[in-house]
This record gives structure tokens, C-alpha cells and sequence, in this order.
């Protein structure tokens, strides 16, 4: 029986890392076999394209060679991580996936959110997650917060806040355009309201599946 494919979406400083952690124990908990990967990254590959997509050294990337590189991380650890994991009947926690793209780099960027999914069509065909939560965090929240951890930052944390901006706006118009899939989760409040909450969407999708 394949696994669940749940995704975790949000801008910088959006606490979805921690929440991920904490599913993590729950469902395994529960009887789950439960697998937390991230991208980029999550397998060896894919990792060190990630270090060089957000080195703070690589500011001249063009925002094309962003997107491709993304794309490859992603195509790696899709094949080599994800699509393996399912196919043990594993539920797949995954920080990130398509959606980080197609906002980042399709709407921030400005490469266009069409292009970049059509960019990252080639590297996952007809894949997509099974759930995706949306971390809703106001920018300048989530930045406060990267300051206040003194979170190490990397070159998209970097960014303007403008950029950050548009990153939220182009969550915001994924989740109006695939409501079924993309849930928000109040991420503003304390941790552990985030938390509960988060666990009642994920059980709610299950229960829907029996």
C-alpha cells in the first residue's frame, strides 16, 4: 500500500521545521512509519546543490539557473528519497517541495508561476503531494524571528523584504488555486496551538482516506 505524501510550506522564519519534528513523534507514535526529509536536500545529491543555491557567496545567480537548480534537487531526491519511501508504505514528511518553486522563484522572481511549475513538470511528471500545510506567517514576522533565533542566514533569507512579500502573495494565490490540497495553518500563535492544529489537519486527511 503506498504512503502519504504530506508537504510543508511557508516563508522564512515560519516555524514548519520544528512543527515537522513534532509530527514526527506523534504519528510514530501511532503506529506510523514516518519518514522526514527536506529539500533542497534530503539525500546526498541534492544536498550539496543546496549549499550551492543558498550560499551567501552566489549572489549573482541568475534567476533561472536558481530555478533549474532547484528543479535538479528536486528530480534527485524525488527518485532517489520520496517515490522509495511511499512505495514501503511510508508517510513522507517533506520541508518544501514543488509549491517553494513555483512561489520563490515563479512569482518572487518574477520568472512566472506557470513557467516554473512547467520547468518542474519535466522532473516530476504527474507527482504532487498528497496534503500540503501552508505556514501563514506575515513576513515580517517570520524575518523577527530568523533575527531573534539568530538563525544562521542564508542568501534567500537575505533577500528584501519586498521579496519576502511577494513570497507570502504568491503562497496565498496557490492556496486559493488548489484549496483541496493546500491548507493554512495559523503559524502566528504559540507553538503548541500550531501544533495541535496541524496534527487535526493531518488526521483529518486520514480519516478522509478510510
Amino acid at each position: 500500500m503506498r504512503g502519504h505524501f504530506i508537504t510543508f510550506e511557508g516563508g522564512e522564519g515560519s516555524g514548519k521545521t520544528s512543527v515537522i519534528e513534532y509530527l514526527k513523534d506523534y504519528f510514530t507514535d501511532l503506529g506510523h512509519n514516518v519518514v522526514v526529509t527536506r529539500e533542497p536536500g534530503g539525500i546526498e545529491i541534492a544536498e550539496q546543490i543546496r549549499d550551492i543555491i543558498l550560499s551567501k557567496e552566489n549572489t549573482a545567480m541568475d534567476e533561472l539557473t536558481e530555478a533549474y537548480l532547484f528543479a535538479a534537487s528536486r528530480r534527485q531526491h524525488l527518485v532517489e528519497r520520496v517515490i522509495p519511501e511511499l512505495e514501503k508504505g511510508s508517510m513522507v514528511l517533506c520541508d518544501r517541495f514543488v509549491d517553494s518553486s513555483i512561489v520563490y522563484q515563479g512569482y518572487a522572481r518574477g520568472i512566472g508561476m506557470g513557467k516554473v511549475f512547467d520547468i518542474n513538470k519535466v522532473v516530476i511528471g504527474d507527482f504532487m503531494p498528497d496534503l500540503t500545510l501552508f505556514f501563514d506567517v506575515k513576513p515580517e514576522i517570520g524575518l523577527k524571528r530568523i533575527m531573534d533565533n539568530s538563525r544562521n542566514m542564508n542568501r534567500l533569507d537575505l533577500e528584501k523584504v519586498n521579496f519576502h512579500g511577494k513570497v507570502y502573495d504568491g503562497y496565498i494565490k496557490l492556496m486559493e488555486k488548489y484549496p483541496s490540497r493546500i491548507k493554512a495553518v495559523n503559524a502566528e500563535r504559540d507553538i503548541e496551538e500550531v501544533k495541535l492544529e496541524t496534527i487535526k489537519i493531518v488526521e483529518d486527511f486520514l480519516n478522509d482516506l478510510k
